[in-house]
């Protein structure tokens, strides 16, 4: 009980302090179905998971009103298993990637929204395009190479760090390429910033905010 008033208090604490224009993720990876539903009834409707697995064993049973959004590194032949249902895949890194989404995504009839994932972090644990490699895969979209799908904006992560001005660079390099885009294609999602340092991230011009354990506390990995 005392774990469930947490979970609320730690929700309703974060989303009285985002501004109005940013989306919040709920990232509920590893966690129960019955922590997802209590912060569905409290009004979240968008909540993002790393793993296809997980993914569709939740899926069947939440409200099908939920938003899914797939945030951690996809494998292609698992493109399959999320495309009758998936709202939004942040993690596009190859091209690859996007050519398989856009055929799962005409398969069953539907465009299915993605972000680019840019790496910006100065790690090489990290998944992502280049900035270049970003820009021409948006140029071969906007060219109509990728009919089922709607690119609508990039993904982003910062290096794991004390270093407040490094993160800010790595935010704002993202914003920058995003500014740039935009110019073409008016892009609507820059999703940027996790539970450490979305603060920052907003500050950076950041619209969408990925935060799992300051919501659902730490994670029991099993």
């Amino acid at each position: 009980m005392q774990e469930s008033s947490n979970i609320a208090e730690n929700y309703q604490k974060i989303k009285s302090n985002l501004p109005e224009n940013v989306q919040l993720v709920a990232v509920s990876k590893t966690h129960p179905v019955e922590k997802i539903q209590l912060v569905y009834d409290l009004g979240q409707r968008v909540f993002g998971e790393n793993k296809v697995q997980e993914l569709i064993e939740k899926y069947p049973q939440l409200p099908q009103d939920i938003q899914w959004h797939l945030i951690g590194h996809l494998q292609t032949n698992k493109v399959k298993y999320i495309a009758p249902f998936i709202d939004t895949i942040q993690s596009v890194d190859s091209e690859k990637l996007l050519v398989e989404i856009d055929k799962q995504a005409g398969k069953n009839q539907r465009k299915i929204k993605v972000l680019l994932q840019v790496k910006i972090a100065d790690e090489d644990t990290k998944y992502g395009l280049e900035i270049n490699e970003a820009k021409e895969l948006f140029l071969d979209y906007l060219n109509g190479k990728f009919p089922n799908i709607i690119i609508s904006g990039l993904m982003g992560m910062a290096t794991f760090t004390e270093n407040k001005n490094q993160i800010k660079k790595e935010f704002s390099l993202l914003k920058h390429l995003f500014d740039q885009l935009s110019l073409s294609q008016n892009l609507e999602v820059l999703s940027m910033g996790m539970s450490d340092d979305y603060p920052l991230a907003i500050e950076c011009g950041g619209n969408s905010v990925r935060i799992g354990s300051a919501i659902f506390g730490y994670r029991a990995y099993p």
